[in-house]
């Protein structure tokens, strides 16, 4: 009589299972071996999705939205646009180079984060005031007439 050990029987189910997955993976992906050399009917041609125009990215804001010497943040966005001159739009991630925190306002030439005091300027992003020691990441907008449209 012969003894079973559990050595055989991990070895047996492995086995099994080995032979299984290369079953399966064997019939995956094979080529039909039928192929179509006719065009597509006008019912299957017009089935297929149709292809979308690249179209404009969505407008931030209208360009009198944002007041000169200001800006206004856009939360969901992460982005702070600001007018510095009149006619000249910059754009800037409104996240805090310090923490992380989303900054809240822009005021008297500066974009402020309500965290820990951190302001910068709104001409260049850069520090105004710390604790924030990098300044802020210039983001590309474009002025498309009067509309502010991230590039």
């Amino acid at each position: 009589m012969t003894e079973t050990t559990r050595r055989t029987v991990v070895f047996g189910a492995g086995s099994a299972g080995l032979a299984a997955v290369l079953t399966a993976c064997a019939s995956y992906g094979s080529p039909t071996t039928e192929a179509s050399a006719e065009p597509p009917t006008e019912d299957e041609a017009s089935s297929a999705a149709p292809k979308k125009k690249k179209s404009a990215p969505k407008a931030l804001a209208d360009a009198s939205d944002i007041p000169e010497g200001g800006g206004k943040v856009f939360e969901k966005q992460k982005i702070v646009v600001t007018q510095p001159t009149a006619g000249e739009f910059k754009a800037f991630t409104a996240v805090c180079t310090h923490q992380g925190c989303t900054v809240a306002s822009v005021s008297n030439q500066t974009i402020n984060c309500p965290c820990h005091g951190s302001k910068f300027n709104i001409t260049d992003g850069s520090v105004a005031n710390g604790p924030a020691s990098d300044p802020l990441e210039e983001k590309k907008i474009k002025v498309d007439g009067d509309k502010i449209r991230l590039a």
